[in-house]
């Protein structure tokens, strides 16, 4: 058994990869490792609308009742939703059940400590070094010391979207809106608090029935709600994906908003009302130079990390900023939540558009997205790092920064699960920069594969 945990917790094809025996041990482990410190741990469990959802929900519930621990289970909420339930209900831990965009026969469970962070690398290493060397944590206790799925005080989904709500302060009344819930965790929350705002809500993709989750809707396939839009002469359409953690918007023209093009939209918003410290927004290395041009125009900075919301989110706490996302619409915000929220990164869109008294086409026109190219090289794994190393490469890559320099970028990173370079070259001349990309993606493939 290879690593357990990735970038955004433990995922595989349900029942053959992540099958219910080794969410028990996550069960067991988790437990142990998250709240040593407590006679009885109280965990919070939630999930997606997966089939395979109620069977890893009963496994890793067995392995935390089995160390004496309680469960409560919030049932089919937003993975944002645990995130501030979790802390909401006193609890020591949180647990989703989500493999968020991917297809519905994979899943996942991620881990949030008591106060709605994602757990550390060191606290995963722990937790993984348990499973993998089989170390037996519990003292197989017996009798009134088993833990015991116990109720939640108040309604889940209603804490959650009251909340939501809080996070706004104008009505959006007058707003026709269509909502893509990916047939997701967002399928019953998102109506209610866009329509408890005011809005005329239109949705899609809010039947879910266990396996058409994400299955050409939602964040990663919107073609369906940007017809849909143009077809109800909406003012907008928001699209979240199967855990509702991401959003991707379409303008009142059908055109695709992305994360690049939200978090600008939304940082000039907080700007405007003083309420971005020293300008400071956060991005990753894919976000787009025209993303960055357009905050430099409104006197905004941006810091840049690797790809991964948890490494935005690491760097925002760090510097105090109030927004940073990705692309691909993982947006937090850091004043209302600890991780990212489509819903809640929806509501605030709404309110800056409610602000701006424009079109959506015209706010998001303010960032020039310039084309990027991506390509993949093929590798031998254990040279996915050396590609700087290899004189050839290093020269090549040299040429084309200087090539595109001040008119757009090179990025090469390794793949973190793939013996893959993956190779991204941004400029103005869409097939300029194909011919550079596959050109690079062909040396660094000849040369270290």
């Amino acid at each position: 058994m290879g690593r357990l945990f990735g970038t955004d917790g433990v995922r595989g094809v349900a029942n053959s990869e992540l099958t219910p025996e080794l969410a028990f041990k996550l069960g067991k482990a988790g437990t142990y490792v998250l709240s040593r410190n407590e006679a009885r741990p109280v965990v919070l469990i939630g999930k997606d609308t997966r089939i395979s959802g109620d069977m890893l929900e009963d496994a890793i519930s067995a392995g935390i009742l089995s160390m004496g621990g309680n469960v409560i289970k919030i049932g089919i909420l937003p993975t944002p939703a645990v995130a501030y339930l979790v802390r909401r209900f006193n609890a020591d831990a949180g647990i989703v059940i989500s493999a968020s965009h991917n297809p519905f026969e994979y899943n996942g469970i991620k881990f949030f400590n008591s106060e709605g962070f994602k757990l550390d690398d060191s606290i995963e290493d722990e937790i993984e070094d348990i499973i993998l060397r089989d170390i037996d944590v519990s003292s197989h206790i017996t009798g009134d010391r088993l833990g015991k799925c116990v109720e939640g005080e108040d309604d889940a989904l209603a804490l959650y979207a009251d909340f939501l709500e809080t996070t706004i302060d104008v009505r959006l009344d007058g707003v026709k809106i269509v909502i893509d819930c990916a047939n997701g965790a967002a399928y019953k929350v998102a109506e209610r608090v866009f329509k408890g705002l005011g809005a005329h809500v239109l949705t899609i993709y809010n039947r879910p029935d266990g396996i058409n989750i994400n299955a050409d809707c939602g964040s990663t396939h919107p073609q369906f709600l940007q017809a849909k839009v143009l077809a109800e002469k909406a003012d907008l359409g928001l699209a979240f994906d199967g855990d509702a953690d991401r959003l991707i918007a379409v303008d009142e023209q059908g055109q695709i908003v992305d994360g690049d093009r939200l978090i600008y939209i939304c940082s000039k918003m907080l700007k405007e009302e003083d309420s971005l410290p020293e300008g400071r927004v956060t991005a990753t290395v894919m976000s787009n130079i025209g993303f960055y041009r357009a905050l430099e125009n409104i006197g905004c900075v941006v810091d840049t990390t690797q790809v991964g919301d948890r490494y935005v989110l690491e760097s925002m706490v760090k510097t105090g900023c109030a927004i940073g996302g990705e692309q691909s619409g993982h947006i937090i915000f850091l004043a209302h939540s600890t991780t990212g929220d489509g819903i809640l990164s929806a509501i605030q869109l709404l309110k800056a558009y409610k602000r701006a008294g424009k079109p959506l086409s015209e706010m998001a026109a303010e960032v020039t997205i310039y084309p990027q190219v991506l390509r993949n090289a093929k590798v031998k794994n254990e040279n996915k790092n050396k590609y700087m190393a290899h004189p050839d490469i290093r020269i090549e890559i040299d040429r084309l920064e200087s090539l595109m320099a001040g008119e757009g970028r090179v990025l090469i990173r390794p793949s973190g699960t793939e013996p893959l370079v993956r190779v991204m070259i941004e400029g103005k001349d869409k097939k300029l920069i194909t011919e550079l990309a596959e050109g690079l993606a062909k040396l660094i493939t000849d040369k270290l594969g």
